[in-house]
């Protein structure tokens, strides 16, 4: 079966099999670390671990290909605007200047201006692969139960399950409407003229927030009839306990974390890695 886009499809490999809890504080903690500093070393290395990671969970490139793409066109745009907007803000952070190339007075190419943007560029697309994972290989159903096993109200739980729940099956009704659409008529080819695209495509986004509604309300209704959150408690059929390999990856993800703090502190005296001096 072709896998679908955004959509949990189950596969026997380590990864599949940890705590969706352990996925997401490996993905809390391992965004913190990029975020937390802008040595380009550090963050190649978490990069290179999410990817390696990504490619070891059996995830198909037709489940993230259109993710990949909106990542590629929104990381290019950034680092162009980064630079357009302020092309000398390396120099200013690293405090040199050793200029490759000058398009005019104003915008001059710098080393300390390509470390910046490329240690940007770099942050976003080692988080990325991380997200992708969570979504990608977390069973809704056995992460709420997870949350709830760590004292997160099943409240809460429940409704970021649904939320989870909530990408695949409106990208399903979108392509049912689409065809549906297409069916009665309606062009959505490059043979028809960009607004004409874009107008199409709205009149396929009316009926899908329409009929989002109508099933966030027959759900809510179907919630309402079973009694959901008279009690305070409650048991989970997908409840999966921690692993050792969950307790492994939540210390590795922990020990980077721990690496790129001291290196902040001790070894750059900052959040930056300055080679220029």
């Amino acid at each position: 079966m072709k896998d679908k886009i955004f959509d949990y499809v189950e596969r026997d490999n380590w990864v599949f099999k940890l705590s969706g809890l352990t996925k997401l504080l490996c993905f809390l903690i391992l965004s913190a670390s990029v975020m937390f500093t802008f040595d380009i070393r550090s963050i190649l290395l978490i990069m290179v671990l999410s990817f390696t990671v990504l490619r070891l969970s059996g995830i198909t490139f037709s489940q993230i290909k259109v993710m990949l793409w909106a990542v590629v066109i929104f990381l290019g745009m950034n680092f162009v605007l980064t630079y357009l907007f302020n092309p000398t803000y390396g120099v200013e952070i690293y405090g040199t200047c050793h200029e490759l190339f000058r398009f005019n007075s104003r915008y001059t190419v710098t080393q300390e201006q390509l470390l910046y943007q490329i240690s940007k560029f770099a942050k976003y697309a080692s988080v990325i692969p991380l997200g992708m994972l969570f979504l990608l290989t977390t069973n809704p159903s056995e992460f709420a139960a997870s949350l709830n096993g760590v004292r997160v109200s099943y409240k809460a739980a429940f409704a970021l399950a649904l939320t989870l729940r909530y990408f695949p099956d409106t990208i399903r009704n979108y392509n049912d409407i689409a065809v549906a659409q297409q069916s009665r008529g309606l062009d959505l080819s490059k043979k028809e003229k960009l607004g004409t695209r874009i107008k199409n495509v709205m009149n396929i986004c009316i009926p899908l927030i329409f009929s989002t509604l109508d099933r966030v309300d027959v759900v809510s209704n179907a919630m309402d009839l079973r009694g959901f959150g008279k009690h305070k408690k409650r048991t989970w059929y997908a409840a999966t306990p921690m692993g050792r390999n969950d307790y492994i990856c939540i210390g590795v993800c922990l020990a980077i974390l721990a690496g790129v703090m001291a290196v902040t502190a001790f070894v750059n005296h900052g959040r930056f890695w300055n080679p220029f001096i």
